[in-house]
């Protein structure tokens, strides 16, 4: 049976303070927004609809870039989330199967907890609602069920009567239902209610007086953590750091201070791999297996081969590409380049918009001048070659397979296969200069200070 998915994505989000609409701040290196599509991914939909509304203009441009595929739809006024979906519903038509409802600021829903929702649709249940159970359940929805599962009602808090409050059962508001059933059960909703909005979770009570089945299927807490506040923010890092270094350990990576490495949300890490201390993984991050990192680095957007040893202190930029066995030192940093099988870059050298050949060696202080102020240029380094300490090669620039470059030189033409450039001022000694200055200078410290 197909799948869609509803994601809602329209709110204000008033508590975060801020320009940026909520689900475009950033956990784990991504928006939020893409959390809870990666959730939706998860279950295979034939269609996702996104419903955008406050801060569209910025929100809908990040979901294209997320997948160009996606439908957007807009709620134009903030009535409710059972307006909201309304809005989507046009976005199903002619598709028969279910539909599940997620939010765009609720990352934590796992794949397995929306399999069971579906499930239950598939075994008989009309409507199927997520909850938690809270201690302390606040201003959390309260599901009213019947002790066997059965989901008789949800009452929002402002709504509830004492007793109900009580309840520890809360609603987070994902729901899985059938298209066809959801269209005809949001045109009974109605405004009746503290807020004088369209409340979703009425339709439980519709589809309860038309005698259909409604059912409520209870996951961890964790998976329900909502995003609405700076502080709420912070709180889904940690439990997404926690979570993330959890499973790098399992899956068989070494790392040795676990609370100071940090993971985005597409980190891929290999086994035996040995992490140290103080690295960040920022988006887009390969590291194979049985790589080396370091402490006190930073990656974006690269990947990192079999056998590479990376750090300390190293940053691989967005399109650095480490082949097997490739050595990053202390201080370096790649952008945009290729390094081949064995090279070697070992301290305080930038390589940036180049190819590196295999076994050729880096040696300190060398930059790949790639930059004219307005256009980037590429410089390719074949095979075995060794460039000397303090060189800066100008790009647009090629040197040859087993080409030496002399320290210090400035290169700013071609180098041959196997030859040797020296682009280095000549150097003049003037025996015996060296301490007349000295002696002059001192002679004047002395006469400019009183005795």
């Amino acid at each position: 049976m197909s799948t869609a998915v509803i994601l809602l994505a329209a709110g204000q989000g008033s508590r975060m303070n801020s320009d940026l609409p909520k689900v475009l701040h950033r956990l784990a290196g991504a928006p939020l927004i893409a959390h809870a599509l990666a959730s939706a991914r998860a279950v295979e939909p034939e269609r996702i609809v996104v419903v955008t509304g406050t801060g569209a203009d910025q929100v809908d441009p990040a979901l294209r870039a997320l997948d160009p595929d996606l439908r957007i739809v807009h709620q134009t006024e903030q009535r409710g989330t059972g307006h909201a979906v309304a809005q989507a519903v046009p976005e199903l038509a002619g598709f028969e199967g279910d539909v599940i409802i997620l939010y765009g600021d609720t990352p934590f829903i796992q794949p397995e907890t929306l399999r069971a929702m579906l499930k239950a649709r598939r075994d008989g249940a009309a409507v199927v609602v997520l909850g938690f159970d809270s201690p302390a359940p606040g201003g959390y929805g309260r599901l009213i069920t019947d002790g066997a599962g059965r989901l008789l009602a949800i009452v929002e808090a402002q709504d509830a009567t004492p007793a109900q409050r009580a309840i520890t059962l809360c609603n987070c508001g994902v729901i899985a239902t059938e298209a066809a059933l959801l269209s005809d059960l949001l045109a009974e909703v109605g405004t009746s209610n503290a807020k004088n909005e369209y409340y979703l979770t009425d339709i439980v009570a519709i589809a309860n007086a038309r005698g259909l089945h409604a059912k409520a299927i209870a996951c961890d807490p964790s998976e329900t953590m909502g995003v609405n506040s700076r502080v709420d923010l912070a709180a889904a890092e940690a439990a997404f750091q926690a979570r993330a270094r959890r499973a790098a350990l399992d899956n068989g990576a070494t790392l040795t201070d676990p609370d100071s490495v940090w993971f985005a949300l597409d980190t891929y890490i290999g086994r035996d791999v040995l992490i140290g201390p103080n690295v960040v993984f920022g988006p887009g991050v390969t590291v194979e297996s049985g790589a080396e990192i370091i402490g006190f680095c930073h990656f974006e957007d690269c990947h990192i081969s079999r056998g590479a040893r990376v750090g300390p202190f190293a940053r691989l930029r967005p399109g650095a590409e480490l082949a097997e066995d490739v050595h990053i030192g202390n201080f370096v940093e790649v952008k945009n380049a290729i390094i081949d099988e064995g090279a070697k870059i070992n301290h305080l050298a930038y390589v940036g918009d180049a190819h590196v050949g295999a076994k050729t060696n880096i040696g300190a202080g060398a930059i790949v001048c790639n930059y004219d102020g307005v256009f980037k240029h590429r410089t390719e380094i074949g095979a075995r070659a060794f460039i000397g300490s303090n060189v800066a090669l100008v790009a647009p620039l090629a040197i040859g397979d087993e080409a030496l470059i002399a320290a210090g030189s400035v290169v700013t033409e071609d180098v041959p296969a196997g030859a040797l450039a020296v682009g280095r001022a000549s150097q003049t000694n003037k025996p015996g200069l060296a301490t007349k200055l000295m002696a002059r200078l001192r002679a004047r410290k002395t006469e400019k200070v009183p005795g």
